[in-house]
């Protein structure tokens, strides 16, 4: 048998496994998108946090920025 007959056998017999098993994980771009979408309510929530607190030190009479 020729390399290119037995690659070529290899190949398929391993395509054909992989085709049924229709279990292969979950895809990485959902994974991604929720990750961002975490990161960017993760950065309002410190945003919102860093204006209250800005407020609140602006409110101290005598308030001097540091």
């Amino acid at each position: 048998m020729s390399i290119l007959s037995y690659l070529h056998v290899v190949v398929t017999t391993r395509l054909a496994e992989l085709r049924r098993d229709g279990e292969r994980g979950d895809s990485p771009v959902p994974t991604a998108v929720i990750i961002a979408g975490l990161v960017a309510v993760a950065m309002a929530v410190t945003a919102a946090a860093l204006i209250k607190a800005n407020n609140w030190m602006t409110g101290i009479p005598d308030y001097t920025k540091p």
